[in-house]
């Protein structure tokens, strides 16, 4: 690949230091992304500028003019605060008719808005948990066919935001009070699917158009006792301790057959071109004792940091963190944006 002026695009407050000397694992967390990406992209050669932005899109646009990049990075996950915001600076990178990384506009719009998307993979007959939606301010209610334990979580934000061992419920008055607690923590309507017990799996897809699905990625709960939920709350991804306590580590799932890994690979694909995601993607999913299989959200633009399940997954098939970097930069500089088709 020739060397590219590369614009990484990340939050204001995620901008990496040069080094990580001095610094804990719990404050390297916070930018570990930011830091591998930008490490990475110079020492293959490119000229890497960061821009952290928070809420102004004259920044952006001050940027395009100075730097002139031949493509945009894109690790922005919010813009003013609010996660479901991220498709509309990406509108704005195709509006000055830029090159970017990871997923367009539609694909991040669709995907964020979890209940759109379980209605959009209903329609395609992609297995999802049944759900209901309680908007903030309203009251729970509960259709007869609705059967405990339930999964209470946010209708929009991800990384686990507002999951813990208590977002499943088994009665109507803990089903309340979740509820409440999601509208109140993190002030967004509150999403109620059925709990599917069983196996936690991880699948990244990356691609525009020709998709290639990676190795099926398992968390492991080692530690764990019979009682804990084994789900992925938001101390078991962000909590390092807590993960060290537990046991928790994400590894190439086995014991799953080849007629399953088929059907695995197959619903993922189904589900990234049902969504219109583009560039790469994780889908998370659920796989019960009887071998049924059901997704759980799809994740476009999921953490690349190095060591983390989308990269190690591509790693255990030879795909070196630099070649994923590359294949995804590939795919910004050729997904065909409608700006290109004018």
């Amino acid at each position: 690949m020739r060397k590219l002026r590369v614009l990484v695009l990340m939050h204001e407050s995620l901008v990496p230091p040069d080094s990580l000397d001095g610094y804990t694992p719990e404050e390297i967390l916070e930018w570990q992304t930011e830091y591998d990406v930008v490490t990475t992209l110079r020492e293959m050669g490119h000229e890497v500028l960061p821009l952290g932005v928070y809420d102004d899109l004259g920044d952006l646009r001050r940027a395009a003019e100075d730097f002139k990049p031949h493509i945009w990075f894109n690790l922005l996950e919010e813009f003013h605060g609010v996660g479901v915001y991220d498709h509309h600076v990406v509108s704005y990178l195709e509006l000055m008719k830029q090159h970017y990384t990871g997923c367009n506009p539609r694909g991040l719009l669709l995907a964020r808005d979890k209940p759109l998307a379980k209605k959009i993979m209903s329609y395609h007959d992609i297995p999802s948990p049944q759900f209901f939606v309680v908007p903030r301010g309203k009251k729970t209610k509960i259709a007869a066919e609705d059967e405990f334990p339930m999964l209470v979580k946010s209708a929009s934000e991800d990384a686990s935001l507002g999951i813990t061992k208590d977002s499943i419920v088994y009665d109507q008055e803990a089903l309340e009070e979740r509820v409440s607690f999601i509208h109140q923590d993190t002030e967004t309507d509150a999403l109620v699917e059925s709990f599917i017990e069983g196996r936690e799996l991880y699948v990244g897809v990356i691609g525009n158009r020709q998709l290639k699905v990676f190795p099926i990625w398992e968390m492991i709960f080692e530690n764990a006792k019979p009682d804990n939920p084994r789900i992925a709350t938001s101390r078991v991804k962000w909590d390092i301790k807590h993960q060290e306590k537990l046991g928790i580590k994400t590894v190439r799932a086995k014991r799953i057959s080849k007629e399953t890994e088929k059907k695995i690979n197959s619903v993922c694909k189904r589900v990234y071109k049902a969504l219109s995601l583009s560039g790469y993607g994780r889908v998370d999913l659920r796989l019960r004792e009887d071998g049924e299989v059901f997704v759980i959200e799809a994740n476009p633009n999921p953490n690349i940091s190095f060591g983390e399940d989308f990269t190690e997954s591509a790693s255990s098939i030879g795909i070196t963190y630099e070649q994923a970097l590359k294949k995804i930069i590939s795919l910004g500089l050729n997904y065909q944006a409608e700006w290109r088709l004018v």
